[in-house]
């Protein structure tokens, strides 16, 4: 191309320089966007872009790194960028304060003006709005530098910085393949390890020895793992979180001290022993002075409560799965379950006008014209067995587990736990000796029952989960979720508004009919598996006892405000019994008026805590 002579004038002052002219004329360069050339020298030949050009992050590179950005401008017309020198600056500076691009310049001195009517015409039209200003130039992106320092004082402040994502533990001893001999399990700790579940587990893995490298094989989780690293990658959300300096004892509840909470059970008062086999189930009497125990070595046993002394003993023809004593004070009844068989004694403790109106009743029943065939048969007690103390024998299909009274003593319910069968849960009518079947089918497996204290509501608890049926309206009423794997025992408050469960994964839930289907509260106080769960009847205290042989007492107070939530503290841990075959204490009920618990456990004994 050829070198063309060109003649600036920089504010008043001349050089020369060189240049390649671009013969385009005063158009716009747009025009030549989508070609690779910007137009014509002096002899028609194109001139070409530049091989590069600049993007948007190069300009801002440029700009951080190039001192004389600031004085570089870009020429549209020859794709170059040029550097002003300082009367070029000065220029421009003049120019945008409004002053004249000459310095020599008087702008002071009189100069005649003949375009007056010119200008008058242009305020005319600006008032009358015929000339509108420019509209502003779009507001282009702005570029921040990621990499810089935080500064919160500076616009990259207001950003959030990159977190990078936690880096995994490194392996240690106990995922060598040849690992030192304390890292190896045992065979009960692979057992326990086995039962656990997987988010409970210290290690995911069992650590294995092996003779050399070569013999490792292949991790069989390898692929899950990696797979649930990259679900915690990119679904976890990382970001930064301001530290609060928080006292970490202002999070703990502020609870009241147990002994602002008396009166609860403290001390073991009494033992009760007699008893050669482990003891599955015990019952107060109403009036608090007798206790019945059934225990696996085919014994029912009536004992004294202030003396421990044994009153009565009766053998049944099967291990005593459960024994209730009837709520009744008027009736003086005991329900014991044994093998497929409920029996009905009346011990003659006690009231003697109570124990004669008792043979009185069952005596006084007449059969009905027309007999019904039911699921139990029910047989009248006569001769030697009548002597014992049996009155009435209840045969049913299926092996009994438990035996519940209704708070009015003449009904009560058996449970016979069998998927196959929809014989599950029969109740069953003293005085008219008739048994009816409340369910056509039985969703799941029957744990245990209870009846409603006030209302006439069924509970039944199955393994997951317990159903409440209105007994009058015959429907569902509500469905409880327990969150836990095996429901194994179940209580109501006396108020009826509020229930705990126990079940063998070590858990206690508390709930609150009148909150929500979910538990209110899950307690894990225990360390094995819950047998049994009591209330009292007066007292704000509720028991449980475990396989671990210990009774915790807790202070639950349901108030009568439904907007104040239950307030649940436990009080106090009672120890004595002794685990027995890996069984610890068995069932635990309450005094009726004292506020004393009783536990019976594998150990064969009965206890008394005062």
């Amino acid at each position: 191309p050829i070198q063309s002579v060109c003649v600036l004038s920089v504010g008043g002052a001349w050089r020369l320089g060189t240049d390649v002219r671009n013969t385009v004329g005063n158009i716009p360069m747009e025009w030549y966007q989508d070609y690779p050339h910007i137009g014509y020298d002096l002899d028609g030949k194109k001139i070409f872009k530049p091989i590069r050009n600049k993007d948007e992050l190069d300009e801002f590179l440029d700009k951080m790194e190039n001192p004389d950005y600031w004085r570089t401008v870009h020429d549209k017309t020859t794709a170059s960028d040029i550097r002003l020198s300082d009367e070029q600056v000065d220029l421009v500076h003049r120019l945008q304060k409004g002053q004249f691009g000459d310095a020599s310049f008087n702008e002071y001195e009189i100069h005649s003006c003949s375009s007056g009517p010119i200008v008058s015409k242009m305020v005319h039209a600006i008032k009358m709005g015929w000339i509108k200003p420019r509209k502003p130039k779009e507001t282009t992106p702005q570029y921040y530098d990621l990499w810089a320092k935080e500064d919160p004082n500076a616009i990259l402040g207001r950003h959030k910085m990159h977190v990078p994502a936690p880096k995994m533990r490194l392996p240690g001893h106990e995922e060598s393949y040849n690992p030192p001999p304390e890292y190896l399990l045992t065979e009960e700790e692979r057992l326990a390890w086995e039962q656990q579940d997987p988010e409970d587990r210290k290690l995911p893995f069992l650590p294995q020895k092996h003779s050399c490298l070569r013999a490792v094989p292949a991790f069989s989780r390898f692929i899950h793992e990696r797979f649930e690293r990259c679900l915690d990658l990119y679904l976890c959300p990382r970001q930064r979180k301001m530290r609060v300096n928080v006292n970490p004892e202002d999070l703990i509840p502020k609870l009241p001290k147990p002994k602002d909470l008396q009166p609860f059970p403290t001390t073991m008062s009494l033992v009760y022993r007699g008893h050669t086999s482990l003891v599955r189930s015990i019952s107060a009497s109403p009036t608090g002075q007798w206790l019945v125990s059934g225990s696996d070595d085919c014994t029912v046993r009536f004992w004294e409560v202030n003396t421990g002394r044994c009153l009565k003993t009766l053998e049944v023809g099967g291990a005593v799965k459960g024994v209730a004593w009837n709520p009744n004070p008027a009736v003086c009844l005991v329900a014991v379950c044994f093998e497929s068989t409920v029996l009905l004694l009346n011990p003659a403790l006690g009231d003697r006008l109570v124990v004669g109106a008792t043979d009185q009743l069952i005596t006084s029943y007449e059969p009905p014209e027309e007999d019904k065939e039911q699921a139990v048969t029910w047989a009248l007690s006569e001769g030697p067995e009548h002597d014992k103390g049996h009155r009435l024998t209840l045969t049913h299909p299926k092996g009994v587990k438990q035996v519940v009274w209704h708070g009015k003593g003449d009904y009560l319910s058996s449970v016979m736990p069998d998927n196959t069968s929809n014989l599950q849960v029969l109740i069953h009518q003293v005085s008219k000796r008739r048994t009816q079947n409340p369910f056509r089918k039985n969703k799941g497996l029957v744990q245990c029952v209870s009846f409603h204290p006030l209302r006439p509501y069924f509970f039944v608890a199955t393994q997951r989960c317990v159903r409440v049926y209105n007994l009058i309206k015959q429907e569902l009423t509500k469905k409880l979720t327990a969150n836990c794997k095996w429901i194994s025992s179940m209580a109501i408050h006396p108020g009826g508004d509020n229930l705990i469960c126990g079940s063998y994964d070590c858990r206690l839930a508390w709930f609150d009919l009148d909150l929500s289907t979910k538990p209110y509260k899950m307690l894990r106080h225990h360390k094995k598996a819950l047998r049994g769960v009591a209330y009292h009847k007066h007292y704000p205290l509720f028991a449980s006892g475990a396989d671990d042989g210990s009774v915790i007492v807790c202070h639950g107070m349901v108030y009568n405000d439904l907007l104040q939530n239950p307030l649940i503290v436990p009080v106090k841990v009672l120890r004595g019994h002794q685990i027995t075959h890996d069984l610890g204490v068995l069932d635990v009920t309450f005094h009726p008026t004292q506020p004393w618990v009783f536990s019976s456990g594998a150990d064969a004994t009965i206890r008394l805590f005062t």
